[in-house]
């Protein structure tokens, strides 16, 4: 544990020089006080664990002297049984039923002893939990204090899109996205993943990053875009249906923009208006 905690500081020092010569982001900033609190909580449960583990032990103990105990007794009692059951029929009914009475007790203790067991397995599996969790938060702080600054990694993102070499965008769109998740230029980062995909005919995954934008950025700006693409990937899917219910929700939602214009065109042709006679 010492040395975790040797590591985390190790590793928020590196995060507070680092991140100013990257240009440090709130999601740093907000990392490093989860990775702070969550040491906190871990240092008073492994207090707390060493606690109950100390008392839970004395009890295992204790009652495995007791068990030792009535193993004896019950030795004893029943040698002494053997002994003296031909003089002493009605002593021994008696200490019959002792050795019952002991029996039950000691049945009692071995339940309590792998009842005892059983908790002292749990507090383990949570500690072990806690010290994953631990580790997972530092390396991830570590991974984003290492990143490269938010806008420098977008504006390569998007210059290799414009430069048409999709593999390298893809990569780096979805490197923002690890680091910078909840920033307004995410939303921006999932639409080019699509946009990607959709030239590649992969409707499908094109359509599930379109509703990322959508349901997790839907102020910005490029959800009427998302809108009408999605619509668009529907149609080339071959659902119709859908396709033309999202092309209206675009004329609806955004009636004043290029993206319903370009809406509105797409359903004329789906829809062509019946011929006058």
């Amino acid at each position: 544990m010492k040395s975790n905690r040797i590591q985390l500081v190790v590793a928020l020092f590196l995060t507070t020089c680092i991140a100013p010569a990257y240009g440090a982001s709130k999601e740093i900033i907000e990392l490093q006080t989860q990775v702070e609190q969550l040491q906190h909580q871990m240092t008073q449960m492994k207090q707390s664990f060493d606690e109950r583990m100390g008392v839970m032990k004395n009890l295992l103990e204790q009652n495995t002297d007791v068990t030792n105990k009535v193993t004896t007794a019950i030795n004893g009692l029943q040698a002494s049984i053997n002994k003296q059951q031909q003089d002493r029929s009605g002593q021994g009914d008696q200490l019959s039923g002792q050795i019952q009475a002991l029996n039950d007790t000691m049945d009692e203790l071995k339940v309590r002893l792998t009842k005892l067991s059983k908790q002292l397995e749990d507090m383990q599996s949570a500690q072990q939990s806690m010290a994953a969790q631990q580790s997972q938060a530092q390396q991830q702080a570590q991974a984003i204090a290492q990143a490269p600054a938010p806008d420098v990694l977008y504006n390569n993102a998007l210059r290799d899109y414009n430069g048409a070499k999709n593999d390298l965008a893809s990569q780096e769109f979805n490197d923002y996205i690890k680091f910078y998740p909840n920033t307004d230029l995410a939303g921006n980062a999932y639409f080019y993943l699509a946009e990607i995909q959709f030239k590649a005919g992969d409707y499908q995954k094109a359509i599930a990053n379109y509703d990322l934008v959508l349901q997790n950025f839907p102020s910005g700006n490029k959800a009427a875009a998302a809108q009408l693409k999605k619509g668009f990937a529907l149609l080339e899917l071959g659902k119709e249906d859908e396709g033309v219910q999202e092309l209206k929700h675009v004329i609806q939602r955004y009636p004043r923009t290029n993206e319903a214009v370009q809406a509105r065109e797409r359903l004329r042709k789906v829809a062509p208006a019946p011929k006058s006679r």
